[in-house]
């Protein structure tokens, strides 16, 4: 019974020791959602991946990218949506400071576990395209001739 209690909590600590606690508690990746009024638009994301609003997209936390949603008859929007540090990252940080988790407090912001996805979501209104106003036709009277 004693070696048992002994290996489980030698199981634990080295869980504790080797890990980040956000990358642990939150991942290493977010999910994107990107919406726009009206739907149906095409969304690229500067990694590749593209899809159909309202979408989502499972993304590590650490990379920074570019979204751009474009629909036939509206202009083309571009949105930069940056990695910065989250209020629960900063916790997980704190949480491996506490508690002597060295290790974590290299894991953590080396798998960008301590990040989020911003703005997130992508909310995007579309402004349809200006068009050319149509010519108004001219008439000629006989008067004009002469």
């Amino acid at each position: 019974m004693k070696i048992q209690t002994s290996l489980l909590f030698g199981l634990l600590l080295a869980a504790l020791v080797t890990s980040g606690c956000a990358t642990v508690t939150r991942g290493t990746k977010d999910t994107l959602v990107v919406e726009s009024e009206p739907s149906g638009a095409t969304v690229t994301l500067s990694n590749g991946m593209s899809g159909k609003t309202p979408t989502s997209f499972k993304l590590p936390r650490k990379d920074a990218l570019v979204v751009t949603i474009a629909k036939e008859g509206y202009e083309t929007l571009t949105v930069n949506v940056n990695s910065q540090v989250s209020g629960a990252g900063a916790a997980g940080m704190a949480g491996n400071v506490l508690i002597g988790g060295v290790i974590g407090a290299v894991v953590d912001p080396l798998s960008g576990a301590m990040k989020d996805l911003r703005p997130n979501p992508v909310k995007a209104t579309l402004v349809p395209l200006k068009q050319a106003p149509e010519p108004t036709p001219t008439t000629t009277t006989a008067s004009q001739q002469e």
